[in-house]
């Protein structure tokens, strides 16, 4: 996966006028946009399909995808159906449940990312301390898409190790959540950035900064 100025944009407001007004803004520097739960149940799944129709973009679906194995092939078949084109599955259901995730995308031909570790505090509880072992079953199924935390750069190095080099890794946390995008891309492909940019007066302008500070 190639990912434009290494940014993707987490696109998680509520209103599609919005959403289209800060994809008009800022698509000239990105080709790579998360969208989740905020906005799909807000609008609908349709909103994947209607941003595909609209903008030159590629859509990872921010799902967590997390329960069993013919649950999860049921919700990863019918949201890469709608147009997205990955699609972000929990680790930590196992084994049966991260590969009937695995399954149901490349029958489609298209992709999942597993979720190691969070990029919030309350993640240190109970996700931190399994999320290397995530990372080696999903070393162990072949996975080569990854999402791993940037705000805490000691994990993000720890599970890039695991993972190896040619694993692509992108990282959530940045702006207010306190990561710096070019700290964070010393070990991330790219990095994951929301409210910094989609709650500026000016998308546009912030996103350029962020370009100018990792260039």
């Amino acid at each position: 996966m190639k990912v434009k100025n290494q940014i993707i944009l987490a696109l998680d407001v509520e209103e599609k006028e919005k959403a289209f007004s800060i994809l008009e803004e800022t698509t000239q520097y990105l080709d790579t946009i998360k969208i989740g739960y905020p906005i799909t149940l807000a609008l609908g799944p349709k909103i994947i399909t209607d941003i595909k129709d609209n903008f030159d973009v590629k859509i990872i679906a921010d799902f967590k995808v997390a329960d069993i194995d013919a649950t999860n092939e049921k919700i990863v078949r019918n949201t890469l159906n709608y147009g997205a084109d990955s699609i972000i599955v929990h680790g930590f259901t196992g084994e049966d449940s991260v590969t009937a995730c695995k399954e149901a995308a490349e029958k489609l031909g298209k992709e999942i990312f597993l979720l190691t570790e969070m990029s919030h505090p309350g993640a240190d509880k109970f996700l931190k301390p399994v999320s290397l072992d995530i990372a080696q079953m999903g070393v162990e199924l072949g996975i080569k898409n990854y999402v791993a935390p940037a705000t805490k750069l000691d994990r993000l190095k720890k599970i890039r190790e695991i993972v190896g080099k040619d694993a692509f890794i992108i990282s959530p946390g940045v702006g207010f959540q306190g990561g710096e995008a070019k700290d964070t891309l010393n070990y991330a492909n790219a990095a994951i950035i929301g409210r910094s940019i989609y709650n500026s007066e000016s998308p546009q302008e912030s996103l350029e900064q962020i370009i100018k500070s990792i260039s």
